[in-house]
């Protein structure tokens, strides 16, 4: 744990709480664990892409789309850890444990249902969509064997939120250690039919994440579980319809948030599979190489979440402002490291996913582009961030959509079509996307409203 201990007076900030030092020492844990699910679907795609081009595109196109039915579920279930880190830095730790609850009842059998739904119906969707009979027929094969496995994952997303809000950024690091590990060793078996186990190929992928997720809910099951958490309230209760409707007003915006975005993503990833085999396996190659620097930058945003909810709660709101300013600084900086890589490696690191000739032609312009984007990217995540620990989710809410939808996706037409740039040029109008979206982000945050906001 992080030393934190159960209380009925509010936290009293340190003259230097929300210091770089801070932020790094709860940031290492969450980059660890987010780098570390990260490599869980990366080592998808390199098993996955030694069956070939076409199962690798596949892989990449029904994961977005999964995603995005996951994104209002995923998203909500991280305003767990607004409510946790804020009632804890208000002194009422006994009302943790019960945040947690009420996050399970408002997100995690509606995801079930919703998931089963979308497999039932995603081949006649595939169909209208204009993909290939050959990627359609691999992304079904996939897509059967997941709805168990990501019920468990936004199962597993609510408990890291409740410790990641108590500041307890090592047991989902430990948890998601344990997934990893298992999703290897099974991938190696189940795609490539090694270790004595049926090689089911690209659904052998989807069976083994799937096991490896609902190990990682165990894991954290477990340490929910103790006897030494019970003092943050972690005994089973009922739902109460007031706090779960009071969980949504904040946790849904978040969600929402998420979900449209990922859907105008979708969409950009539709577009990209209609323009051959070679242009949906480099881009979900860069996804892949582009979601390590996003995860990098998304758990330091998440320690932000933290401190920023902690001293909010505790009435130190300067602390808040320092925490969010120095999980820029750490989030720019590493993000600047990965740009290096991606100018000086490009064909080594697209080579990992894939030998094709066309694909390894696209190398160098998508990670030429991929080297700036990724640093606006790491500008937007951290203070959207830090927003959410503010409880601030409505405006972002409201702003990400417009500029996802208004000027997203019309970019795309116009730069990869109308102007024929294909893919590089579908990625140029993502470019501008984050960058505008990086900057409507820091007019909030300098505005200051995120201080009058109450959940």
């Amino acid at each position: 744990m992080s030393g934190s201990v159960a209380s009925t007076t509010p936290l009293v900030a340190e003259p230097r709480a929300g210091s770089v030092r801070e932020v790094a020492r709860l940031a290492f844990p969450i980059v660890l664990t987010q780098m570390s699910q990260t490599t869980m679907h990366v080592a998808d795609s390199i098993f996955v892409g030694q069956l070939g081009a076409a199962q690798l595109g596949a892989l990449g196109f029904a994961s977005i789309w999964l995603w995005t039915v996951l994104a209002l579920f995923n998203g909500c279930s991280t305003g767990v850890q607004t409510f946790v880190s804020q009632s804890h830095g208000a002194g009422a730790d006994a009302r943790c444990g019960h945040w947690a609850w009420q996050g399970f009842y408002a997100v995690v059998p509606i995801t079930a249902l919703t998931v089963f739904a979308f497999v039932a119906l995603a081949e006649p969707l595939f169909a209208r969509l204009g993909t290939s009979e050959e990627l359609r027929a691999h992304a079904l094969a996939y897509l059967r064997t997941r709805p168990l496995g990501v019920t468990g994952l936004v199962l597993f997303m609510v408990l890291a939120s409740f410790f990641r809000g108590l500041g307890d950024t090592r047991t989902p690091l430990i948890a998601t250690i344990v997934a990893n590990a298992a999703n290897i060793v099974l991938d190696y078996g189940l795609v490539l039919g090694r270790l004595g186990l049926p090689a089911w190929g690209i659904a052998g992928a989807g069976i083994a994440t799937s096991i490896a997720e609902w190990i990682g809910v165990a894991a954290l099951a477990a340490a929910f579980a103790r006897r030494a958490l019970r003092r943050y309230g972690t005994r089973p209760v009922a739902p109460r319809a007031a706090d779960v409707r009071r969980f949504l007003r904040t946790g849904a915006p978040i969600g929402g948030q998420w979900v449209l975005d990922m859907c105008a993503f979708a969409i950009f990833t539709t577009l990209v599979a209609r323009m051959g085999t070679a242009s949906m396996a480099a881009t979900q190659a860069m996804i892949s190489l582009l979601s390590m620097s996003f995860m990098q930058a998304f758990g330091i945003g998440l320690a932000a979440t933290t401190l920023v909810g902690r001293y909010k709660g505790a009435g130190a709101l300067d602390a808040s402002l320092r925490s969010v300013r120095s999980a820029l600084k750490l989030a720019v900086g590493l993000a600047a490291a990965v740009a290096a890589l991606f100018l000086l490696l490009p064909e080594t690191l697209i080579g990992l996913y894939s030998d094709d000739p066309d694909v390894l032609a696209l190398a160098r312009p998508l990670l030429a582009l991929g080297a700036a984007f990724q640093l606006f990217d790491a500008l937007q995540i951290v203070l959207g961030c830090g927003l959410r620990g503010a409880g601030d989710t409505r405006w972002p809410f409201v702003a990400q959509t417009l500029l996802a939808w208004a000027l997203r996706l019309p970019l795309v037409w116009l730069f990869a079509f109308h102007w024929g740039g294909g893919v590089v040029g579908a990625w140029y109008a993502e470019f501008v996307f984050v960058l505008s979206l990086a900057a409507a982000l820091a007019w909030r945050f300098r505005s200051g409203a995120w201080r009058e906001v109450t959940i």
